[in-house]
């Protein structure tokens, strides 16, 4: 999914990618709703249907959304 600046998924405004890897691309952007910065993953299509692919996403996100790794957005 290529997602363009000014893209928007639901109150998330998309700023601009910050990189991409086998599972997925990751955006900056700005909830606009609260007014805050944050990184957007997005698993690729082709694995959004295998479930191992699925549990590891869903325990990547877990784990990251416990630290605070992205303040320096």
């Amino acid at each position: 999914m290529d997602l363009r600046p000014g893209a928007r998924i639901g109150t998330f405004e998309i700023v601009g990618p910050l990189g991409a890897g086998g599972m997925g691309e990751v955006y900056r952007a700005r909830d606009t709703r609260l007014d805050h910065t944050l990184a957007i993953k997005i698993l690729r299509a082709q694995l959004s249907s295998d479930l191992t692919h699925k549990q590891r996403f869903e325990r990547e996100a877990r784990t990251i959304s416990t630290r605070n790794v992205w303040s320096a957005l």
